[in-house]
């Protein structure tokens, strides 16, 4: 996707938003100023009319006439006008008035009406008057109606209209520039603070995991989420780089450590010429060492497949008693061997939802484990209930206990509080971290409860399940259950 400027992208929102109220703006103003300057111009219009009517007057003869006073019919040379009689008889018209007549039908009395005369637009007016002949006779004199068409160019009006509609235009545009370089300028200083925090987390590397974005940043409501999610974000990186250069130390340090001894015992029988059971005898060991090395390999890649979730299946709802209880079983020969005694109690039946062959391996690790810790005459404990909402699985012997310096990292890749029982217990030291990815991936909960001379106890919490085939009186007294703890 090509990049783009946030900035330039809100500038330019912003922008284009101003210039749709400006000519908004703009549109209105032109109507008001049009509307506005044309009321004016009919009571212009209006009162050219009415002082055209004031000079028409008695013509002063013998006959009945009416006559157009010049002196007081004094008009601009652009206006058009027409006076007429009722009798027809025309009193006065400009001088560039038209032959046609063209207003019989589209004007009417105290009307406006807008024409183009001699190419040119003009706006007319017609008003009717009354002036009387003779008003001295005694019968009052006889009263002629008079019609008065008069029209004015409207050509000034439109030109001051299009000034004030320039005038918005070119305002607008100086507005419209300030405010966009306005606008630049606040973005860029109210951006800052993320800025800042983009060039603090450029300088993360895996050499240098230090992010301290500035207190400015932290100060903005809406940046304080992102300054922590980062800060979330890049401590589990540090730890998941930290934890994956120990790891690969680590293998690397066990598989070498393998490696030597199979090679030292390839070297010893090959220094000197050796009977047929000296060969087997070091064949048997280099077997040990290399089923050892296929050991640890085989529980590394374990870890490493548990802590990606890659090829996971989905979880199903099993019975731990079963799984437990077969485990346990299956550790009964060692620990008769080792005069250790396995004692497994459990309520009842308990689901979780999990993963058959992963909690198996789960059981056995910690059951193994406690087996090594163990001697001879001591007693290993495994309990199993069910304790709100959870299953709760408690292996506990009675061996030399852990010390409280080493409780911390005893789920730790390749940890030994006793580095020397390695050899003679044949562990990989990748135990119990395993069973933490397994309870992790499960959703459920993992600790050690242990002090030098009174044992140690493993505690596993995994989320109970209901079984997957019920009994044929589970449902009722579930239901009943419910239904009294509802109606508590």
């Amino acid at each position: 996707m090509k990049p783009y400027s946030l900035t330039r992208r809100i500038i330019v929102a912003v922008l284009l938003v101003e210039m749709a109220s400006a000519l908004a703006f703009i549109g209105l103003a032109g109507v008001y100023e049009g509307v506005s300057h044309f009321r004016a111009f009919d009571v212009m219009l209006r009162g050219r009319a009415d002082s055209m009517l004031g000079a028409v007057q008695d013509s002063e003869d013998s006959k009945d006439t009416l006559m157009l006073d010049g002196n007081q019919a004094l008009v601009p040379k652009r206006d058009l006008y027409f006076v007429q009689e009722d009798t027809g008889r025309i009193l006065g018209q400009s001088e560039n008035w038209p032959d046609a007549p063209v207003f019989a039908n589209k004007t009417k009395d105290n009307e406006f009406a807008n024409l183009t005369m001699n190419h040119r637009a003009y706006r007319f007016i017609r008003i009717t008057g009354v002036r009387m002949v003779d008003p001295g006779d005694p019968g009052g004199g006889v009263a002629r109606h008079v019609t008065i068409l008069y029209g004015t160019r409207t050509q000034q009006v439109w030109e001051t209209v299009a000034h004030a509609v320039e005038f918005f235009s070119a305002a607008s545009l100086v507005l419209l520039a300030g405010t966009g370089l306005l606008m630049f300028w606040l973005l860029r200083r109210g951006l800052a603070p993320l800025y800042q925090i983009a060039d603090h987390a450029a300088q993360v590397s895996v050499r240098s995991w230090k992010f301290s974005p500035p207190p400015s940043a932290r100060a903005v409501r809406e940046l304080a989420p992102l300054v922590q999610a980062l800060e979330t974000a890049l401590a589990g990186l540090e730890q998941s780089f930290a934890q994956q250069t120990q790891f690969v130390s680590d293998a690397a340090h066990e598989l070498k450590t393998s490696v030597a001894v199979v090679k030292s015992s390839l070297q010893v029988l090959m220094m000197r010429q050796r009977s047929p059971a000296e060969y087997a005898a070091g064949l048997e060991r280099l077997q040990i060492d290399s089923d050892r090395m296929e050991e640890l390999v085989a529980s590394m890649l374990t870890l490493a497949g548990l802590e990606s979730g890659e090829e996971e299946s989905a979880p199903i709802a099993i019975d731990l008693t079963d799984i437990v209880s077969d485990v346990v079983e299956q550790f009964r020969t060692m620990s008769e061997v080792a005069e250790i005694a396995l004692e497994f109690h459990t309520e009842t039946s308990i689901w979780v939802h999990a993963d058959r062959e992963k909690v198996r391996l789960l059981c056995s690790n910690l059951i193994h484990n406690a087996l090594q810790h163990s001697s001879p005459g001591q007693t290993i404990r495994i309990k199993l209930r069910r304790e709100a909402g959870h299953a709760e699985l408690r292996i506990i012997d009675q061996g030399s206990g852990i010390p409280a310096e080493s409780l911390p990292h005893v789920f730790d890749r390749f940890y030994r509080g006793d580095p020397s029982r390695s050899r003679r217990t044949g562990g990989t030291g990748l135990g119990l971290a395993i069973s933490r990815a397994i309870v992790i991936r499960f959703h459920g909960e993992i600790r050690l409860e242990s002090a030098p001379g009174q044992g140690t106890t493993a505690i596993v919490c995994l989320p109970a399940s209901l079984p997957t085939t019920l009994p044929a009186d589970f449902a009722t007294d579930h239901m009943l259950s419910a239904k009294l703890d509802k109606s508590s």
